[in-house]
């Protein structure tokens, strides 16, 4: 089988991710001296073709604040926005490949692969009309691992439950 087809934003590398963004550089509003109010360490990201946006003030490092930032934008992006997922011929990509050992995955929701991750998992789902059976199958997990997953990133959950409910399905604990 060839290699999947299948990209989400949020799997991107930085370098290619930031080329469809508007990144800007501000003062942080809020606590903390006269330091925070004087120089323009604050970072904020809008994904241009999605409009999701994030932020990082909390740090008086601009490079921090930055890759802070990104994360957030990268976690955003996999929350908010889905990309349509052929099932037929799906393949898991390499970057959940690599983590998933006998069904189980291997990944700390804090690693810069988490989002990408978790907004192929959610594409999946939703491919699957939220069916976590046949989507676990797909993704090459156990049920109880994509529902560990999501439970790490309990919006992620939360959206999936309404879903599930609204279809008059059992949400998942």
């Amino acid at each position: 089988m060839g290699e999947s087809k299948y990209t989400h934003p949020a799997a991107l590398d930085e370098r290619e991710l930031l080329k469809s963004c508007r990144v800007k550089r501000g003062r942080a509003s809020g606590p903390g001296g006269q330091h925070r109010n004087k120089v323009e360490t604050a970072v904020f990201i809008r994904h241009e073709p999605t409009g999701v946006e994030a932020q990082a003030t909390e740090s008086r490092q601009p490079e921090r604040n930055r890759r802070n930032a990104v994360f957030r934008l990268r976690l955003r992006l996999a929350l908010q926005h889905r990309v349509g997922v052929a099932l037929t011929g799906y393949e898991p990509s390499e970057r959940l490949r690599v983590r998933v050992r006998g069904g189980r995955l291997a990944l700390n929701p804090e690693h810069d692969d988490a989002p990408g991750i978790l907004a192929e998992a959610l594409d999946v789902l939703a491919a699957c009309r939220d069916d976590a059976a046949r989507a676990a199958i797909l993704l090459g997990l156990t049920r109880s691992q994509l529902i560990r997953l999501l439970k790490e990133f309990p919006p992620a959950l939360a959206d999936l439950n309404a879903r599930r409910s609204a279809r008059g399905l059992r949400p998942f604990r």
